[in-house]
């Protein structure tokens, strides 16, 4: 009997001291979250090849992507479900050894991707300015944090002024503080220029799910985009975009584009002339 009371005092004591640690305000865990997405780990040496599902605009297409340290390189398999002809076979993988072997075209596709980088780092570092944070529950290892626009925030940027009239929810690994997921949408109309440079309609929303692949690995297996509005001139806007990753398989960290376009093309490179 001593010794039941024993333990269960014990277990009261270590269960109050683990109740008394501090938990992080949620707006420093998304700093946290922020941060480790800016700065990733050792891990994102680490490369992929996967199955890309894509719809743009009704348009649907269905890839094989092979990632390198210089970009991705990628193969059309089909359009709206059709697999690709022979002729449209042939043109896809002379398109493929081309690239493979033109310095200017990988300079530029390297020039567009650390552009993208760019804008999206810009992006993540809006966020903990941009929006107010509250936890609204968990599941297993997850956290769910709910946001909403910081009436304090004044947008720096034509993203910060999309971002100010944005509220959803994100999905944290609270122990690696990583993003899982982030669904958000628009509370108001976002308009550019008084409305002169074009609007997005409320109600457009944007979904992403990721997913940590192997250990410290975290990757984006999901993207939805629904947004419409107008451009300058009365042009529409219409994003509707639905990406599925799929299929990963890992590859050597060290991998050129020569090697990714062995691997999608499925035979020895034959020299480009």
């Amino acid at each position: 009997m001593l010794a039941a009371i024993s333990f269960l005092a014990l277990s009261a004591a270590l269960l109050a001291e683990t109740r008394s640690e501090p938990q992080l305000s949620p707006s420093d865990l998304v700093k946290a979250v922020i941060y480790n997405e800016l700065h990733p780990s050792s891990r994102s040496d680490i490369h992929w090849k996967y199955r890309l599902e894509k719809q743009l605009d009704g348009q649907q297409e269905t890839k094989e992507v092979v990632e390198t340290k210089s970009g991705s390189l990628e193969k059309l398999l089909s359009v709206s479900g059709k697999p690709l002809t022979d002729a449209q076979q042939r043109v896809e993988a002379e398109r493929i050894l081309k690239f493979s072997h033109n310095a200017d075209e990988q300079k530029k596709a390297e020039q567009a991707r650390r552009k993208d980088a760019v804008q999206c780092d810009a992006f993540l570092k809006i966020i903990p300015d941009a929006f107010v944070f509250h936890y609204d529950g968990e599941e297993g290892n997850l956290v769910r944090v709910m946001f909403k626009p910081n009436p304090q925030f004044r947008a720096p940027s034509r993203e910060g002024r999309v971002l100010q009239q944005m509220a959803g929810d994100m999905w944290i690994d609270a122990a690696q503080k990583r993003l899982a997921s982030i669904d958000g949408q628009l509370t108001n109309e976002v308009k550019f220029g008084g409305g002169l440079l074009g609007h997005l309609e409320k109600g457009g929303r944007f979904s992403v799910k990721r997913a940590e692949l192997v250990a410290g690995d975290w990757e984006t297996i999901e993207i939805d985009v629904n947004m419409r509005g107008k451009a300058l001139l009365l042009k529409s806007i219409s994003v509707q975009q639905k990406e599925l990753r799929t299929n990963f398989e890992r590859l050597p960290s060290d991998l050129t584009f020569a090697d990714a376009a062995n691997l999608l093309l499925k035979q020895p490179l034959v020299a480009w002339r």
